[in-house]
């Protein structure tokens, strides 16, 4: 249709009525935010000649997003949440927090209130016969190389198959979920096993919209962190293995450069003998460095809804 609506008066007071900006009530910038996201959508209606039965399919396909969970799968593979970091990340630059180690996306499968220990722990229950053992390793430090006692450090990954406690029912109680209390070198050890990546359900809301962009859905093998101490800023990130075949085409948009690690065959160690390892496995050393700053805001990760949270709180 080449006629030009959006402009209009019609139009204009449409978005105004509908955004509640004549009103007094509610939250100004809910309805400012609105007020633009109306805005673009009957923009992109417009400029596209979008027609009734588009819309209403897309509205639709919203309505089984929700009802499938998907909503949160889907933002991290529209790059929104590589988006929200790469803002973050300018942030902290602008305040002078720049350095450490990188963030990287939370994704949408953490569960709160792992069991806690203080320099090591065993992350898996042993019953994963396919997968191979491996020791997590490293050392939390400030940012001029000093190491950090007490640090909590909250590591969650998949099993051999992708899958993740909690929302894998086949899983028990937070396998391959932990949170380890620095030591008083600041060093952490966890006795695991090598996560695989996973791919989105098949013909679920996310993966349907993926095939419509020629896209695929998949992860590459990835070990997530929270990491925090009172007075440094709360650090999100997750560490990608070296190898994987989609390490560097990660639907998720998650994979930086300085987060790859190898996971290093090992023949034999007492270290790992420590841990009840007697045989080959494979070791993965993740050192971090935390930015210092007094604000507390800073020093706690950012509100969400995420699994269990209120319940542990």
């Amino acid at each position: 249709m080449s006629a030009k609506t959006l402009n209009t008066p019609e139009v204009t007071d449409l978005l105004t009525k509908a955004s509640g900006l004549e009103h007094g009530g509610g939250d100004e910038r809910t309805k400012q935010i609105m007020h633009r996201l109306l805005h673009d959508v009957f923009q992109i209606i417009e400029d596209f000649d979008v027609t009734s039965e588009e819309f209403w399919h897309a509205a639709n396909y919203l309505n089984e997003l929700g009802a499938n969970g998907e909503a949160t799968l889907l933002a991290p593979g529209l790059g929104l949440d590589r988006f929200l970091d790469i803002r973050a990340d300018a942030r902290d630059a602008e305040a002078g927090l720049a350095g450490g180690t990188p963030r990287a996306i939370e994704g949408p499968l953490y569960v709160a209130g792992a069991p806690i220990s203080t320099g090591t722990a065993r992350m898996d229950d042993g019953t994963d016969e396919d997968a191979e053992v491996m020791v997590l390793t490293g050392q939390v430090r400030d940012d001029q190389g000093r190491p950090l006692a007490d640090a909590v450090v909250d590591i969650w990954h998949a099993d051999s198959k992708g899958g993740y406690s909690y929302f894998d029912s086949s899983q028990s109680e937070y396998n391959l979920r932990r949170r380890i209390r620095t030591d008083t070198d600041g060093r952490y050890t966890a006795r695991s096993i090598v996560p695989s990546g996973y791919g989105c359900p098949p013909e679920g809301s996310t993966q349907k919209l993926l095939d419509r962009l020629g896209r695929h859905g998949n992860r590459p093998a990835h070990i997530h962190f929270f990491i925090s101490r009172p007075g440094y800023r709360h650090l999100t990130t997750q560490i990608n293995l070296a190898d994987d075949e989609y390490l560097h085409d990660d639907f998720a948009f998650a994979t930086r450069d300085e987060l790859i690690l190898e996971a290093k065959s090992v023949e034999a160690s007492a270290r790992a003998r420590e841990l009840g390892i007697d045989g080959p496995y494979r070791e993965v050393v993740f050192d971090v460095a935390l930015v210092a700053t007094d604000r507390t805001d800073l020093q706690e990760r950012h509100v969400r809804n995420r699994a269990l949270e209120d319940e542990v709180a």
